[in-house]
């Protein structure tokens, strides 16, 4: 490690974790332990069943989905594993190398699951909403794509951001007021000129959180509308409840993500932010499963085929 001045100093940081007394620490070693093991389980549970079974990945709901389990386990692990070990060995410090490659992961992951749950919103608007055209508007090759775009789209925005703090200095406190590096407290840290970067996050990040937002929003709002002209009562109820659960996570990571990081850097609450950021990092990626796909008969259908395989 080399050392050329205080001003551009390479020398870590501190990760405070979720709370800064010890006692509460102790308890959410076995809470996120198990929060990451749903993650993981259910998630690749969902991407091995869907891979496994052609018909499913040929459906562009479980194609979309598929990625989205996907993202929700790159999403979790850039944090979650970190934190598991700083709580273990009671350590809390990060390199810096370290430190930016968990926020460009983190970026990255977080951006892609936003448009996939945009995308997965439209696939349902087009499947309700005009099905004589979904062959079409959702046929293998567009849903592909659809998918490369969220990944691209996900992944260079982190790089945007990843490239614009690795030109800040940091040469005052290094003790970082969460548990993994995120971008507010990281800029609040640095002693340079932040102003670039605090301009990207309030125009570029905003359009980038709130765009896929509200087209997830409208596109369920067209499908309500579309669902009320149903003359079935059961089939109203049925529909609403599957909407509505999805609309519920989506609700969730959105507006807790927006909330976080839609305001400028000198706004950021430390003790506040941590809390709401645990619902996007761990609870939004466990519910996922279960609320997308494990209460799905397709699902079912094809977890108890593959366990009659076994």
């Amino acid at each position: 490690m080399t050392i050329q001045s205080n001003a551009t100093c390479r020398c870590g940081f501190i990760l405070q974790g979720l709370s800064n007394q010890p006692e509460h620490e102790r308890l959410f070693l076995p809470i996120f332990f198990f929060l990451y093991l749903m993650i993981l389980l259910g998630n690749l549970l969902i991407v091995l069943l869907i891979y496994h079974n052609v018909r499913l990945y040929q459906t562009p709901m479980y194609f979309l989905l598929s990625h989205l389990s996907l993202a929700d386990v790159g999403f979790s692990s850039s944090t979650v594993p970190k934190m598991l070990h700083n709580l273990l060995t009671q350590t809390k410090d990060i390199s810096y190398g370290g430190c930016l490659s968990q926020m460009f992961f983190f970026l990255g992951f977080g951006n892609t699951e936003s448009f996939l749950l945009s995308s997965m919103a439209y696939d349902r608007y087009v499947a309700i909403c005009h099905p004589f055209r979904y062959a079409v508007l959702m046929n293998q090759r567009n849903c592909l794509l659809l998918a490369s775009g969220c990944w691209l789209l996900g992944f260079l925005h982190s790089l945007l951001y990843t490239a614009l703090m690795s030109r800040l200095s940091f040469c005052a406190s290094r003790q970082i007021p969460h548990y993994f590096c995120d971008l507010h407290p990281l800029i609040k840290l640095s002693c340079s000129d932040t102003s670039a970067i605090q301009m990207t996050t309030l125009t570029e990040g905003t359009v980038t959180m709130v765009g896929p937002f509200a087209v997830t929003i409208l596109s369920y709002a067209l499908i309500f509308h579309k669902v009320l002209k149903i003359p079935s009562a059961a089939g109203k109820r049925k529909a609403f409840s599957t909407c509505g659960a999805h609309l519920t996570t989506v609700v969730l990571f959105f507006g807790t993500v927006i909330a976080v990081y839609v305001r400028p850097s000198a706004t950021y609450s430390g003790t506040k932010v941590r809390v709401m950021s645990v619902a996007y990092t761990a609870v939004t990626p466990m519910l996922n499963p279960f609320i997308y796909s494990l209460r799905n008969t397709e699902i079912q259908q094809a977890l108890r085929k593959c366990l009659g395989a076994v």
